[in-house]
């Protein structure tokens, strides 16, 4: 009997579909990102040496990976940082092909943060270790140490030597690459230093039949502030769960029916199509002056809604939306609106509604996924962005601005778009809209 359980158990371990993500001998499989720092190979395993003058470098693999579990071993220089980046990415169009994803760090400083996530070159530290001391004390200096990282769904987990390091809920991205990062060193830092990783391997297949348990609570990002956001001021415009600070436009409460919140999401329903026509467009109680927005948002096919700001909801009582400048939301291959408005193009997604057209080149993801917003105004200069890319910039009052507003639909508006300060508004357009992650970092004062 006993040799049939431990005969079992070997055929179990034997059978977990591990596949080694570097041989041993060569880096095939890998290729470099970002910096000039130096990867060779040694005593099979893979060594990361600093180099001075140089900014993060990256051995990236070939291939992408979405669900996983990886687990490697390193050791490294005591005056180093470094992590291993796991579902990262690297696009021309997002600050010039910079590597940025989710990161495993790995930090031999007093700090003592080895095995947080770190958002590399997007929203800084999503799971630190500050709350987590006896992952903190985990990490051996100066000897090798041992990560299981997993990446399933929405769900990263980290083991730093066996204990249960991070648990982090996060949906901002699905899939990419894997690296090893080497980081960049100020030049009063020792050139030449080094990090070594051996025994790298990979399950992709039935992930979840392999996953642990952590005995961690987990941290949710969604509707969230980091770490990060928290210090710079930023500030929750939705919680996610309620209709506090927001009312109807034209309404001195929040509209009874046309919006649901459900899983944390804030949703304009269907109703034909019609613009503020069932339950209206909403809008902040407070007004901002000159401001930072973040807000992810998500469109069904044919779909259109908007993002306004500078909104006085005392202008146009009538029929129709609250008078204000627009981030435009839209389905642009099947809404008509696409190929409409008095400037060419400037009706389509994150255009300057009916007065700038957005980049066309701008990094749109499918319909039915979700896309982040971001807008920028500050002394009259406004910018939008999609996705971490600019994509337009105007300056409010200006005489260029002015031309084009006389040239618009809003050219009926005496100062349209010049308020110093109004409501941030989410449309009712009759189409099904979806947002979530909704801040505002204030750049001057509020008002009630």
């Amino acid at each position: 009997m006993a040799f049939l359980i431990l005969n079992c158990a070997k055929n179990t371990k034997e059978d977990i579909p591990w596949v080694n993500l570097f041989d041993g001998k060569t880096l095939n499989g890998w290729h470099q990102k970002g910096g000039e720092a130096k990867y060779t190979v040694r005593d099979n395993a893979i060594v990361g040496t600093t180099v001075h003058n140089t900014p993060n470098s990256f051995l990236t693999t070939d291939k992408m990976y979405d669900d996983f579990i990886l687990e490697l071993e390193y050791k490294v220089d005591p005056t180093m940082n470094s992590g291993i980046q796991i579902r990262s990415n690297s696009f021309p169009h997002y600050r010039d092909g910079r590597v940025h994803g989710y990161q495993v760090e790995i930090d031999p400083s007093d700090r003592a943060w080895s095995g947080g996530i770190y958002d590399e070159s997007r929203r800084g530290w999503l799971n630190p270790l500050a709350d987590n001391p006896e992952a903190q004390k985990a990490f051996k200096q100066n000897e090798w140490n041992h990560y299981r990282i997993e990446a399933i769904g929405d769900t990263i987990k980290t083991w730093v030597n066996g204990i249960p390091a991070t648990h982090l809920i996060d949906e901002k991205t699905a899939s990419g690459f894997i690296c090893l990062q080497v980081h960049s060193i100020k030049e009063d830092k020792q050139d030449g230093t080094e990090i070594v990783w051996k025994n790298i391997k990979i399950i992709t297949d039935s992930v979840s039949l392999y996953s642990k348990k952590s005995t961690i609570k987990p941290i949710i990002t969604k509707n969230q502030l980091t770490i990060d956001e928290k210090k710079k001021g930023w500030k929750l415009l939705w919680d996610g769960k309620t209709t506090n600070g927001w009312r109807g436009a034209k309404l001195e409460e929040f509209p009874e029916s046309g919006w649901k919140i459900e899983n944390g999401e804030l949703t304009v329903l269907a109703s034909g199509g019609g613009e503020s026509t069932a339950g209206g467009d909403i809008v902040t109680k407070e007004l901002y002056s000159d401001f930072e927005l973040k807000v992810d948002f998500k469109v069904t096919p044919g779909g259109n809604s908007g993002i306004k700001y500078y909104v006085d909801t005392n202008i146009n009582k009538g029929a129709g939306s609250s008078i204000g400048l627009e981030y435009q939301i839209l389905d642009d291959d099947l809404h008509p609106d696409a190929k409409l408005g008095n400037h060419e193009g400037s009706r389509t997604v994150s255009s300057l509604y009916d007065l700038i057209q957005a980049d066309v080149n701008k990094p749109i993801n499918p319909v039915g996924e979700w896309n982040t917003a971001y807008i920028i105004s500050k002394d009259n200069h406004v910018e939008h962005w999609l996705n971490g890319t600019k994509v337009l910039e105007y300056e409010r009052k200006s005489d260029d601005y002015r031309k084009l507003v006389s040239e618009s639909k809003y050219e009926k508006w005496p100062n349209f778009g010049e308020l110093d300060e109004g409501q941030i508004l989410l449309q009712d357009h009759g189409d099904l809209i979806s947002f979530k992650n909704v801040k505002i970092r204030p750049i001057n004062n509020t008002k009630e």
